[in-house]
């Protein structure tokens, strides 16, 4: 088991990785897309390129940070329900689940989108609309994406067996890192009470 372990801890790592990128692409799209907006009402112009990087780069933030997510456990479940059960009750139903729902789709869907991203690469595929950009980046977001999503599973899959069968404490992954938000707020309340001292 100890070699799995390993291998689901490369995978986090790597998760994690392509999840602190992702800000950068965030950051990028609320830049683009308010300067697009700045530009629009000062100069009356408007570019197709700049409105569809937008959407490119949603894209790549929902495709690429699916593994991310799942990494920190914050994919959508039914919390009344699962908090109900033991822990041991709930790692065999995501085992259960990633091996019968989200390994096959990932699988699919990354057959499905291959075609898609090559058809795309092969043929310059532009966008239908004048001055728009080229289609193949935004394609490649779909297999890219549901690998991504496929290694991430098999990661949560090796954690989750090994919590059943006794060789880790928890079925999650050891990281837990703070979000932006719980960042945020611990900083705001830490300023307070220095302003309310320096009173």
């Amino acid at each position: 088991m100890a070699p799995l372990l390993r291998l689901s801890a490369w995978i986090d790592s790597l998760n994690e990785a392509v999840g602190k990128f992702i800000r950068w692409l965030v950051l990028a799209a609320v830049l683009i897309s308010a300067g697009n907006a700045i530009v629009r009402k000062l100069f009356n112009y408007s570019s197709n390129s700049f409105l569809e990087i937008q959407w490119y780069l949603f894209a790549g933030v929902f495709m690429l940070g699916v593994g991310y997510v799942f990494l920190h456990n914050g994919h959508v479940r039914i919390d009344f329900i699962s908090a109900r059960l033991s822990a041991r009750t709930n790692a065999a139903i995501d085992s259960i689940g990633i091996v019968v729902f989200t390994i096959p789709l990932a699988i699919i869907m990354m057959s499905l989108g291959w075609p898609l991203f090559h058809n795309a690469w092969v043929s310059g595929e532009m966008s239908q609309n004048a001055g728009g950009l080229i289609r193949w980046p935004v394609l490649a977001l779909i297999p890219l994406g549901f690998l991504i999503l496929l290694v991430q599973s098999l990661s949560e899959l090796i954690k989750r067996v090994a919590f059943l069968t006794g060789h880790r404490d928890q079925p999650f992954t050891d990281v837990h890192a703070k979000s932006a938000e719980e960042e945020l707020a611990e900083e705001l309340a830490a300023s307070a009470a220095k302003l309310r001292e320096s009173r």
